[in-house]
């Protein structure tokens, strides 16, 4: 009996204390200047949503402020897929966010199309709290994840998004952008090197879904291909340009070229911020920042 009642405490102790971390770290989460924790706490005000995969922190906040008088909110990850993108999209959409400040605008990067990853889409269990289609989302991927967040409070945090919540928890991150230069030597390589871009019909979808989303909220949607490393071949990459183009309707203005000093890249696939205030230059230059 006492060995009963001894593993009975230890259980209910087991959940308390589950229960309690995951509260802690929940609010820990939420009071980061992080650009997913000012969105669930309804404290991002923009005209300008910027979207895009690790490419789209090209879309270089301070600058973009600077040339458009106009604020911005980018809603951009390494690595995330279209599918994500959506949720947070119809999040941002959802809590109201524009400024009324002239015609509100979404840039996108498409390159966000090549490939799922669930891997990070468990990250986003941090704020499933906060977003119902986030949950619904990460249910219907990966129900083991999803299962696991509801059994264990905890299991929630244990992941890249809940740790850069914490790295931004007492500074901004509208700073999130390369700020160093190639190699010379890596430069001098790039005809040895190349990116297989993957064509993802389900997340050409979700880009569609979204941008029609954006479009009915009275939104202008701006579709790009952002800079490349001069001379670095990416395959495929004029057939998911094609594809977009054809699901949405809209054109994808082609950026690829647009940079040919290879001082203003950090590596072969994302300016720096001195080829990223460039980039923002010629998009205000053709009316695509306005």
């Amino acid at each position: 009996m006492k060995q009963l009642l001894w593993y009975s405490s230890f259980v209910v102790l087991v959940f308390l204390g589950d229960r309690i971390g995951g509260l802690i770290l929940h609010r820990q989460a939420l009071e980061s200047q992080f650009r997913y924790a000012q969105l669930y706490r309804r404290l991002t005000e923009a005209d300008i949503l910027l979207l895009g995969n690790s490419r789209g922190l090209t879309f270089y906040q301070p600058h973009i402020e600077e040339i458009t008088g106009r604020k911005t909110c980018n809603l951009s990850y390494n690595g995330l897929p279209m599918d994500a993108a959506k949720c947070l999209t119809l999040d941002f959409l959802d809590i109201k966010n524009f400024e009324p400040n002239g015609e509100p605008l979404m840039l996108l990067d498409i390159t966000m199309c090549d490939r799922e990853n669930d891997e990070l889409l468990a990250g986003f269990t941090t704020f499933t709290e906060r977003s119902r289609n986030l949950d619904t989302l990460i249910h219907n991927k990966i129900p083991k994840v999803w299962w696991g967040g509801k059994v264990s409070w905890l299991f929630k945090y244990n992941n890249e998004i809940f740790q850069r919540a914490l790295y931004y928890r007492n500074r901004s991150d509208k700073d999130w952008l390369l700020d160093r230069e190639i190699s010379p030597d890596l430069a001098a390589e790039v005809s040895k090197h190349s990116y297989d871009l993957e064509i993802q019909p389900y997340l050409i979808q979700k880009l569609k879904e979204t941008v029609a989303k954006v479009q009915a909220s009275g939104t202008h949607v701006e579709l790009v291909i952002s800079p490349y490393f001069p001379g670095f071949q990416v395959k495929n990459l004029d057939l998911l340009k094609s594809e977009v183009e054809k699901a949405t309707g809209l054109p994808v203005r082609d950026y690829r070229n647009a940079l040919s000093d290879p001082t203003d890249f950090g590596d072969f696939m994302h300016p720096n911020k001195k080829g990223s205030r460039k980039y923002l230059d010629l998009l205000k230059r053709d009316g695509v920042l306005k």
